[in-house]
């Protein structure tokens, strides 16, 4: 059996996306930065999907007012309809590039949104200055100041070049098992890495991997054969990891059967 044929449209955050990658300098904290323009209310219902990255969003509505925010690692996709006409600028964080910025774990930011200025790190003193500029003048800005205001010892680095590692590793090894023995570290070292550093297990890094791959390769692809060139046991494996973390079954998604839209996450406090 084939993928379907979308019957309704079916949009993710991150198709109207467009992203660049950060200059060298930043790079050790900031994988990629991406822009959203502005998205006028009721003129698409679109998906969250599933990502293990923390994320500092500057958003600017049109009305004028801008925040500057930090979304943590979520762990099961949500729904949208804009009721307000708003773009933003996404700085998408490194693995263990949270504790350095921010100043806390990103585990205590998973399902999270919390003010940037409210975040104990270095990264908060620059949340005004932020909302002031224009999206081409972001990255400039943060080159500038980012490197001398941070500071990390030899552990911390030597942990967060490691995760690093782990996170491009991942998708070669068969098991957290191979993983860790891979690194030469202990599993339990291995779960800490990520539980501390991008804010879930091993285990659900490599669920919304899987998830994310088989959102970018469905179209006519029989399902067996995605699920299969995803990692998982079956088809039926896959159907079920699909309904747990995006709330519906793959087929239904795909037909634009999805979730009804829900209101913006809620801001929490640290």
């Amino acid at each position: 059996m084939t993928t379907p044929q979308l019957q309704a449209p079916v949009v993710t955050a991150d198709e109207l996306e467009r992203r660049s990658s950060p200059p060298e300098s930043l790079r050790p904290w900031i994988t990629e930065v991406a822009q959203i323009p502005m998205v006028q209310p009721g003129s698409m219902a679109f998906t969250h999907v599933p990502q293990a990255v923390t994320t500092i969003v500057l958003r600017t509505e049109a009305s004028g007012r801008r925040d500057a925010l930090v979304v943590g690692p979520r762990t099961r996709a949500t729904y949208a309809n804009p009721d307000k006409s708003a773009g933003c600028t996404r700085i998408r964080l490194a693995p263990g590039a949270s504790q350095p910025l921010l100043g806390i774990p990103a585990v205590d930011l998973t399902n999270r949104v919390t003010m940037l200025a409210d975040v104990p790190g270095a990264a908060a003193d620059l949340a005004d200055a932020l909302t002031e500029l224009a999206p081409a003048e972001i990255v400039p800005f943060l080159e500038s100041e980012l490197p001398q205001r941070l500071s990390e010892d030899r552990t911390r680095r030597d942990h967060r070049r490691l995760l690093g590692s782990a996170v491009a590793a991942m998708d070669a090894t068969a098991s957290i098992t191979d993983l860790a023995a891979a690194l030469a570290v202990s599993e339990r070292q291995l779960r800490n890495l990520f539980t501390s550093g991008i804010g879930v297990s091993p285990k659900h890094y490599a669920r919304i991997t899987r998830i994310r791959r088989i959102l970018s390769a469905a179209g006519n692809t029989p399902w067996s054969h995605l699920a299969t060139a995803a990692g998982y046991y079956d088809q039926s494996h896959m159907t079920a990891d699909f309904r747990s973390l995006m709330g519906v079954a793959p087929t239904a998604y795909f037909r634009g059967d999805i979730p009804a839209p829900t209101p913006c996450q809620s801001l929490t406090s640290l």
